[in-house]
């Protein structure tokens, strides 16, 4: 029943890299909203994140990031699974400078909707200026894979067993790039819990 708002600003420097990682449950309101101004010169920004959203919670993840400089690497995968009620939110914008050639800035947003009340709204955007870049951006939204739910069915597993296999395998990718082992454990535990309970009644 909580209202999350929070705001990251970051101001990188040339040659460094730059890795964030969101993971969300939601909430009554949650909203992350993260401002990059991109140092170019080799730097890297990875702008990751999931979200697994159920009843009536709500979460917006939103990104803003500006390539100002020459050769800048921008890589961002976001991936949510929303059921129930539930609403998500993703907004992303990735701005190329006219002055930022060699930029290669990646965007995709990958979500799931797991019945007809649940609800997501996403909005990517690639602006682009320079001529001399490598730049893409992709949404795609869908349901489960009723042939990979049926695969689980048919060796045995129930339902809630299957749901929660795929579901926690959809949203895995984001966690296994967090190079940190020890964040990273926790954070597969946390999907791995939220996996469970995300078919609970």
């Amino acid at each position: 029943k909580a209202v999350s708002i929070r705001r990251s600003i970051i101001d990188n420097k040339p040659g460094s890299r730059v890795h964030q990682a969101v993971f969300s449950t939601g909430a009554q309101f949650s909203r992350v909203e993260t401002h990059v101004d991109h140092a170019g010169h080799g730097a890297e920004v990875v702008l990751d994140g999931a979200y697994l959203l159920k009843d009536r919670k709500h979460f917006d993840l939103t990104t803003r990031l500006r390539h100002g400089e020459i050769d800048g690497i921008t890589a961002q995968n976001i991936r949510g699974l929303v059921k129930d009620q539930a609403t998500a939110v993703f907004q992303g914008r990735i701005l190329v400078e006219r002055c930022a050639d060699g930029t290669d800035a990646r965007m995709r947003h990958q979500a799931l909707i797991l019945n007809d009340g649940a609800k997501v709204r996403a909005k990517p955007e690639l602006e682009i200026y320079a001529d001399d870049v490598q730049c893409a951006h992709g949404n795609t939204i869908g349901a489960l894979d009723e042939q990979a739910l049926f695969f689980c069915l048919s060796r045995g597993m129930d339902e809630a067993t299957a749901r929660g296999l795929l579901t926690h395998a959809f949203v895995l990718p984001v966690a296994d790039a967090i190079p940190d082992e020890v964040l990273r454990a926790t954070v597969l535990n946390f999907l791995e819990e939220a996996a469970e309970t995300f078919h609970a009644v």
